[in-house]
């Protein structure tokens, strides 16, 4: 794994985080559609909350990956090294 292996993985976690806030501006958008209290009103908040706690991890998530890219190249450093 090098470097640019990461460029694959950045570009997702961008798309992701753009299609995320496109979702959740139309999930709002639904959202003032309906009668409060109602199941649907209910139903779109849920889902508001659900996708939005998906959007909190995003930076932990890109943090996992670029700590899996750095670890592997110091195992293929060593690897390199015990050559």
């Amino acid at each position: 794994m090098e470097v640019r292996d990461l460029i694959p993985f950045a570009l997702t976690l961008i798309v992701t985080g753009i299609i995320i806030a496109f979702g959740l501006q139309v999930q709002g958008d639904v959202k003032d559609d309906f009668t409060v209290d109602t199941l649907e009103y209910n139903a779109t908040v849920s889902a508001q909350e659900g996708v939005s706690n998906l959007a909190d991890k995003m930076p932990t998530i890109g943090l996992i990956g670029a700590i899996v890219v750095v670890i592997s190249l110091l195992i293929g450093g060593f690897a390199y090294l015990m050559k």
